[in-house]
Order: structure tokens, then C-alpha cells, then sequence
């Protein structure tokens, strides 16, 4: 295969059309329409199914698509890592991790990096932390932003000096709105919408799991979520009560869902992470050595 063909395939799979993508492209239709024949005979799939007016991807071509993605992502990057190293001051850092306000640690270092290094760009993924470790194990990513808990014995790691804090986000007419923080008691009963990464059990030791004094099991979970972004939705809908970190959600006046604290208080930190013995680019060397040199 080549990374030609493949760059092909994804602006076929993407315009939903062999011409949009021929234009697109600045190829003629047959010609395109060969490469993409000539893919499907070499992988002895058939990747598309053709219609009168659109071209749609059969399950073998969604495969492809995902794995084509992750090839022209590591073939940009190492492209790119190569650009870089005759000029250390320029390149590109590539940065995953979940929502906490802490990400701001993160950007004072990038702040005051572009300051002094213009050239050097930066790339950030959203993700929770299956999503951000499997990127950063394909070397996909340079740097992993998680939040506590999580497995790090495949990782070097730095912890930053903050805490994000646990509690309830829920619509203003809630009745524990009224409450200054909500203690165990009050969570029984009620549906809640978790984080899918906390309450998953695994040998790292679990805060969040903890503080329910081993009674997780009885809460009535009806939903989960990786991102908060669709759990405050769900909040607003009146589905349920979402258990999140505080900053993350606006609960200004104007908004119409609160957030209250856990009690007894409950935290989690962040750690930046990247592989072990992993060959940095010249512009991610340099943002570890300034991470170490604010946070060491």
C-alpha cells in the first residue's frame, strides 16, 4: 500500500464521492476511480459500496479507514519530526488528555515556550484515558495528560501541583441543590451519570470507588460518559445527577445547572505522561525539559 493511495481512500471515505473527492484531489475521476480498484484487489476486500450518486464504505472499508488514519497521522508526524531536526526550534508537540481545569499548567508552559519559540506548533486531542494511552502508545501522541486513577508502570511521568475537586453537577431545582455538599446518604437512590474511566475496576488503587466505602454497587448508575461535555447535556434533560470534577462545566448565574462538592472532600490529581525510553523530536525535548524545569 501506499501512503498516496491511502490519503486517496480517506478523501473518498470522507467526500462520500469519487467526484467530490476527484476535484478535491485535482484528479480525474477514472484515474481515481483505478487507484481505488487496484486498493481493493491488493487487500482482496471490497471497501466500497457504490451507489448512482454517492459511495459509501462497507465494514471492511470502515476498518481500513481507521487504520489508514493512524498511518497518515504517524507519517505526518515522523515527516515532520525530520523537518525539525535541522532546526531545533521549530517542529511540533502533540499533546492528549482528558478536561480538568489543571490543563492550564499545560498552558503556561506552551505560553512561554511560544514566546521564545514561535515556530513550534502544537497539536492537542481530547480523550479520556483509554483514548489518550492507545494513541500515545502508537506513537501518536508525545505527551498524555491523565487524571488519577490510572495505570502509569508504562510510563514516565510527572505529577502537577494541583487537585481537581469531586461533586455533583445537577439542574438548579434539584432538591440537594440547596445543600452546601453532598455527603453518601443523599447519592443513594438517585440516577446518576458516571465517568466510565473512574469507575472501572483495576489493580491501581481507586479514590473515587473508595469513597463509597465499598457500596458503589447499590447506586443506581443509568448512565456513563467519557467527555462531561454530553454528561452536563443529560444533566439538563433531567436525566440524572453527573458525578465530575468542579471548573469544568459553566454554573454561572446565568446557567440552570449547579455544581456541589462531595463530602467527605474528595480529589484527584494529573500526571503528564509520556513512554518510556521514548525519542522525542526536537521541539517535544524541549517541552519536556521545560515541564521538568517548572514542575522538578
Amino acid at each position: 500500500m501506499e501512503i498516496r493511495v491511502l490519503r486517496y481512500f480517506l478523501t473518498v471515505a470522507r467526500e462520500g464521492s469519487i467526484t467530490r473527492a476527484a476535484n478535491f484531489l485535482h484528479l480525474t475521476q477514472p484515474t481515481l476511480s483505478r487507484q481505488l480498484q487496484d486498493l481493493e484487489k491488493e487487500l482482496g476486500q471490497k471497501l466500497f459500496v457504490r451507489g448512482s450518486h454517492n459511495i459509501s464504505l462497507t465494514p471492511e472499508g470502515m476498518i481500513l479507514r481507521k487504520r489508514a488514519e493512524e498511518i497518515v497521522d504517524m507519517v505526518d508526524k515522523t515527516e515532520s519530526v525530520f523537518r525539525s531536526i535541522s532546526d531545533t526550534v521549530s517542529g511540533d508537540v502533540y499533546i492528549g488528555g482528558g478536561e480538568t481545569e489543571s490543563m492550564k499548567y499545560i498552558a503556561e508552559v506552551v505560553k512561554n515556550m511560544q514566546d521564545e519559540y514561535p515556530a513550534i506548533k502544537y497539536h492537542l486531542y481530547s480523550g479520556n484515558a483509554e483514548d489518550v494511552t492507545e494513541r500515545l502508545d502508537k506513537g501518536l501522541l508525545d505527551f498524555g495528560i491523565l487524571i488519577q486513577p490510572t495505570d502509569l508502570s508504562k510510563y514516565e511521568y510527572i505529577t502537577l501541583p494541583s487537585k481537581d475537586v469531586w461533586g455533583v453537577l445537577m439542574k438548579k431545582n434539584s432538591t440537594l441543590a440547596s445543600k452546601e455538599e453532598i455527603k453518601l446518604d443523599d447519592l443513594y437512590g438517585l440516577p446518576l451519570i458516571c465517568s466510565r474511566q473512574v469507575v472501572r475496576r483495576t489493580s491501581v488503587k481507586n479514590d473515587f470507588l473508595e469513597w463509597f466505602g465499598g457500596n458503589f454497587e447499590k447506586m443506581n448508575v443509568v448512565a456513563t460518559y467519557n467527555l462531561v461535555y454530553n454528561a452536563r447535556i443529560m444533566v439538563e434533560e433531567g436525566i440524572g445527577y453527573a458525578l465530575t470534577l468542579d471548573k469544568l462545566v459553566n454554573t454561572m448565574h446565568t446557567s440552570n445547572i449547579v455544581f456541589r462538592p462531595l463530602s467527605p472532600k474528595l480529589e484527584s490529581g494529573l500526571d503528564i505522561v509520556w513512554k518510556k525510553y521514548q525519542i522525542f523530536s526536537p521541539a517535544a525535548n524541549l517541552f519536556l525539559s521545560k515541564l521538568k524545569e517548572k514542575f522538578l
